[in-house]
């Protein structure tokens, strides 16, 4: 049963801006050595007292995209570990979607050896790109094929959200204060991840401009690290062009990794042609109690049935309606939602996934294979670049695997 929440709402959500009331409490974890990847709180007492325990309490599966660097792979297990300890209650599972270990499967069958059938999965993603909406699916399809009597509740990406302009905020702040140059004279550098979707890097400049409205800054200009276009260096001119004293690079980036460490390889070349600009690096996201309570926000959605995605501007659903599909919900969806990705799934069933959103089914035709693009013999800073022209990825941002 592959599910995205249930019927009803918590009072406390908002389903217009997906905000829940924010909490005080802080993180006040101290620092681990890497910690075992997969663990589960001790279970207590007699065996129906046990079994209670997981019912009230089932684990959350938290999926990370997975990378190369050691770094980047401590940093998503630190902040699953110091997760768990933000908030006990159930058991947190961290996993990785590729390139290294435990991999989804790993992860969902070490909830399984332990007696757990019924668990919700998080994708740890900040907007929905081709990961979330296709990749991630179809791992979970594969282990409700091999799990029969698995229940999952998927809940969505983080996107935009309030939470992101309090903790952006409050480092602005810590900014201004290391600077004698005032918002009058900086301009600030937002840098998203990218991808190729064009929904998500869409996202990436509402979330900016929400945060820059207001601010008093000179102005904003925005970039990526890769795969979509302006770049980060194209990012750093535009930004000069309006005469700044300062600029502020602010990396939307989860966790340090390749990506962060190509990010201030670029700041420190672009510092050193132009030092006559003082520029300021905020530090990624990080283990921060925000970044918890926003995880706490994605899996009360997953839970109660309030999972809400945007369909309307989604790469898979164009190609689906230009090919005759209409959009379409399952009759066991409550009607008050625009998508609904986590629709409590049993893997005996036989409807259709994709809404119109992923090229897969869970019928017995098999889904669509994927069509990885061939890796390219450019690099952007030691890192293979599939589209180092901008034209060249204009031609293909409305493809589709």
């Amino acid at each position: 049963m592959f599910s995205e929440g249930k019927s009803g709402a918590i009072p406390a959500l908002c389903r217009n801006c997906n905000q829940t009331v924010f909490r005080q409490a802080i993180c006040k974890s101290e620092h681990h050595s890497e910690p075992c990847p997969i663990s589960f709180p001790a279970l207590h007492g007699d065996t129906d007292k046990q079994t209670l325990l997981m019912s009230q309490f089932n684990p959350l599966l938290l999926l990370g995209h997975g990378t190369r660097d050691a770094d980047g792979r401590h940093a998503f297990l630190e902040f699953a570990d110091k997760f768990q300890s933000y908030d006990p209650s159930r058991p947190v599972v961290p996993c990785f979607l590729e390139l290294t270990e435990p991999s989804v499967q790993e992860g969902i069958d070490r909830c399984i050896e332990r007696g757990y059938t019924d668990l919700t999965v998080l994708p740890v993603l900040l907007f929905a790109a081709r990961h979330s909406k296709f990749d991630v699916t179809n791992e979970l399809d594969r282990a409700c094929e091999r799990h029969p009597t698995l229940t999952l509740h998927y809940g969505r990406h983080f996107g935009v959200s309030l939470r992101w302009l309090e903790l952006w905020q409050q480092r602005l702040q810590k900014a201004d204060q290391a600077s004698m140059v005032p918002r009058e004279q900086t301009v600030l550098l937002f840098v998203g991840r990218g991808a190729s979707d064009p929904d998500a890097n869409g996202d990436v400049y509402k979330l900016a401009r929400m945060l820059w409205e207001g601010s008093g800054y000179l102005d904003l200009e925005v970039c990526f690290t890769g795969i979509t276009h302006p770049r980060m260096e194209r990012g750093f001119e535009r930004a000069r062009a309006w005469n700044p004293d300062r600029i502020i690079v602010i990396p939307h980036l989860l966790f340090d990794g390749v990506l962060a460490k190509r990010i201030h390889a670029i700041v420190a070349a672009e510092q050193a042609a132009h030092p006559q600009i003082e520029v300021q690096t905020l530090p990624v996201i990080g283990t921060d109690p925000i970044l918890f309570e926003l995880i706490r926000d994605r899996e009360l959605e997953a839970q109660n049935g309030a999972v809400v995605m945007n369909c309307y501007t989604c790469k898979f659903r164009q190609a689906l309606s230009a090919q005759g599909h209409g959009h379409h919900h399952h009759p066991d969806h409550h009607a008050n939602h625009t998508h609904s990705h986590a629709h409590d799934h049993h893997a005996n069933h036989t409807h259709s996934h994709a809404h119109d959103h992923h090229p897969h089914s869970h019928s017995p035709t098999p889904p669509l294979p994927h069509s990885p693009t061939p890796p390219s013999p450019n690099l952007y800073h030691g890192i293979p670049d599939l589209y180092p022209d901008a034209d060249e990825y204009h031609q293909r941002a409305w493809q589709v695997p």
